[in-house]
């Protein structure tokens, strides 16, 4: 899984929809949890809405197929994170979906990009050519697939997205070959984390 996280694109091209979801904070398999108390399987935030025991992913998702997910942090997404995550996949020839937070709002305006906000009370779902149904339906199965697992420790969330994402991949490829060259390619990659690294890893 480490090889399938550094598996990567240049830029989106067109029509980009993009939106966070939310895991609750994980330390799942940790023996000595001192920041809190152990939590049973399915038990919930302590906090009403995004809270810091959430950790926030980004999913962008190009109509080309082109796909970014990745873990920004725990609590709200910010502008911030938004540049630093995928700036230099987007520019102001792509066209940006997203639901109406702010942050992407502010970061579409200092891209010079073209904006359309979808508010999540659904009323308008679609305008002409332009929605966030794609980006949606991706969090929706990721959630599913994730829940299979009985939880994931956040550490290796990142790995899992990457696994997710490849599984999406090969679904849209109609020949074994391409599958296969895939896999060989993936396998290919320099890994530079270790046992230890991902051990130790904090969000």
């Amino acid at each position: 899984m480490a090889a399938l996280k550094q598996t990567d694109f240049n830029a989106f091209s067109g029509i980009v929809e993009m939106d966070e979801t939310y895991f609750l904070y994980s330390e799942k398999g940790k023996r000595n949890i001192k920041e809190r108390k152990p939590r049973k399987r399915g038990v919930s935030s302590r906090f009403r809405g995004i809270s810091r025991e959430q950790v926030c992913v980004l999913i962008a998702k190009a109509r080309q197929k082109a796909t970014y997910s990745g873990v920004l942090g725990r609590w709200r997404l910010v502008k911030t994170q938004l540049d630093t995550a995928i700036g230099s996949k987007l520019s102001p020839d792509n066209t940006l979906c997203t639901d109406a937070w702010r942050a992407f709002s502010t970061y579409a305006k200092s891209k010079g990009m073209e904006h359309y906000r979808f508010k999540s009370d659904g009323i308008e779902r679609v305008r002409g050519i332009y929605h966030i149904q794609n980006v949606n339906n991706y969090h929706s199965r990721l959630k599913g697939w994730i829940q299979r697992f009985n939880g994931v420790a956040t550490k290796y969330l990142d790995h899992f997205l990457s696994w997710f994402q490849f599984l999406d991949i090969v679904k849209h490829k109609s020949d074994e070959g391409s599958i296969s060259k895939m896999i060989v390619e993936t396998c290919l990659l320099p890994i530079n984390e270790t046992y230890n690294s991902l051990k130790t890893y904090r969000y």
